[in-house]
């Protein structure tokens, strides 16, 4: 079976940013409507992958100026091209040494199913995994008080893809400690009032305050939010909104990500394009 540190070793070769291994026990809670082994019923380890997305590509969102950067280079580009062929080359890497390596993209798991079971019993197609949840399970991150998923090296700053594998690989540990302090800040950093409450969210044992979020509300968001690209019952990409750049620059400023910079991400007043009153009832 593939070593994890020499696994390690060949994702960083093939570009990853991010890795970590979750064994199939992670995933005992789930239903077999989200669960790897709907998919795979071999499997006994899940390998997560991730790339950085630059954060100059947030710069002309920021500003206010160019979206098109980001949809390329932080979103378009690099899940569909640059993460891909990272996953397909460590698929390889585990499959020469004799092990099967099934790679998934990040397909929204709000996708409701697209066809009838072929057997009693099995999930009708097509199952989609949370891949955040999955890199929660994995020690890749966190889920953030803002709904999205952080890293201790980057934030909210990447791409994820996923590997399921017959291989038993030694599994890498959960995060400990939050990332997210989960201040006021963050939890007023919604000017739309798209934040309606909170929840204790726990994956695998961890527990993560996050709020609970209208997302009808972030689907009209004209500040840098985007629609879901896969399919318009997933949740809007909301990495490059005011929520998103908001939470990251204050996880930047807080010292709290890896990746540091000797200029923060907001240099100016923040803009923003508010919805009319009465379509939200405020």
């Amino acid at each position: 079976m593939p070593d994890r540190e020499e696994l390690e070793m060949a994702a960083g070769h093939a570009g990853a940013d991010l890795f970590g291994v979750a064994d199939i026990a992670r995933f005992d809670e789930l239903a077999p409507e989200k669960h790897p082994r709907s998919i795979f019923p071999e499997t006994r380890s899940v390998v997560v992958l991730g790339r950085r997305i630059p954060r100059g590509a947030l710069r002309g969102v920021e500003e206010g100026t160019n979206f098109s950067n980001y949809r390329l280079y932080g979103c378009e580009w690099l899940d569909n091209q640059f993460t891909s062929l990272v996953t397909f080359r460590v698929c390889e890497f585990i499959e020469d040494a004799g092990w099967e390596a099934c790679p998934l993209p990040n397909l929204p798991p709000e996708v409701p199913p697209m066809g009838v079971a072929v057997a009693e019993g099995r999930p009708a197609p097509n199952v989609m995994l949370d891949l955040d949840d999955a890199a929660v399970r994995a020690g890749v991150g966190e889920i953030g008080y803002c709904g999205l998923l952080l890293t201790p090296q980057f934030g909210t700053r990447q791409r994820i893809q996923v590997i399921l594998t017959d291989a038993d690989i030694e599994p890498t540990p959960m995060l400990d400690g939050p990332i997210d302090p989960r201040t006021p800040q963050f939890r007023d950093v919604c000017p739309f009032g798209a934040f309606v409450g909170e929840t204790e969210l726990s994956v695998c044992g961890k527990k993560m305050l996050v709020a609970e979020i209208d997302y009808g509300r972030c689907r009209t968001c004209k500040s840098g939010a985007m629609p879901n690209r896969m399919h318009p019952a997933g949740r809007p990409d909301r990495i490059a909104a005011h929520c998103g750049r908001t939470c990251l620059d204050l996880l930047e400023k807080e010292g709290r990500v890896a990746n540091r910079f000797h200029v923060p991400l907001r240099k100016r007043e923040a803009w923003l394009i508010r919805p009319e009153l009465d379509l939200y009832d405020l």
